[in-house]
């Protein structure tokens, strides 16, 4: 009877390791888009996000997409809002792969914490998407291709921040996220 729960524990042991060691490969080989409406002006908010860009290289392939804004006439109308809208959303919907997994920043979405962030994209990568996206859509919002397309709708707050600003926070947390996978201390 030892000899057959010494060979239990043995297997489950291996078993335990190639898991971890699984897991361990899909999250170096997945890839981080960050899909933006606009130029990044501020040179603050440029060298904040490069930091933190190259921080994730030890974690995985991140990289910022900017798609160009559209012009917003003053007294812009609900209809002219929307058409706006719907233009901006084609190109990010550009730079989206079918097998990408969305995460829309979206006041409207659901408030989580960096903890439920972390595990949101561990599972991704355990279930074997590569690609994760993150959307930050232009100043009127998103429009209704890019609400359909995503697969989870992220809000950080009720509060409004400005977009450019958004992305260095979002960058920060896509770090303190592989931070918490790995289980590497990181301050609070």
């Amino acid at each position: 009877h030892i000899k057959i729960s010494l060979m239990k524990i043995i297997l489950f042991l291996i078993i335990l390791k190639l898991q971890i060691k699984s897991i361990l490969l899909v999250e170096e080989s997945v890839k981080i888009k960050i899909i933006c409406v606009g130029k990044l002006k501020e040179k603050y908010l440029v060298a904040g996000i490069a930091e933190y860009l190259k921080r994730l290289q030890a974690y995985c392939k991140a990289e910022v997409y900017e798609v160009s804004d559209e012009s917003i006439p003053d007294n812009c109308s609900l209809a002219n809002e929307m058409i706006i809208k719907s233009k901006e959303g084609r190109k990010i919907l550009d730079k989206i792969k079918q097998d990408d997994y969305v995460i829309l920043l979206d006041v409207a979405g659901k408030e989580i914490d960096s903890v439920m962030l972390s595990k949101r994209m561990e599972d991704c990568m355990i279930s074997g998407k590569s690609t994760i996206d993150f959307v930050i859509g232009g100043s009127l919002g998103h429009g209704q291709e890019i609400i359909d397309r995503a697969n989870f709708r992220l809000s950080f707050s009720k509060m409004t921040f400005p977009h450019q600003l958004m992305r260095l926070i979002l960058v920060e947390q896509i770090y303190r996220a592989f931070k918490i996978i790995k289980n590497e201390s990181y301050h609070k």
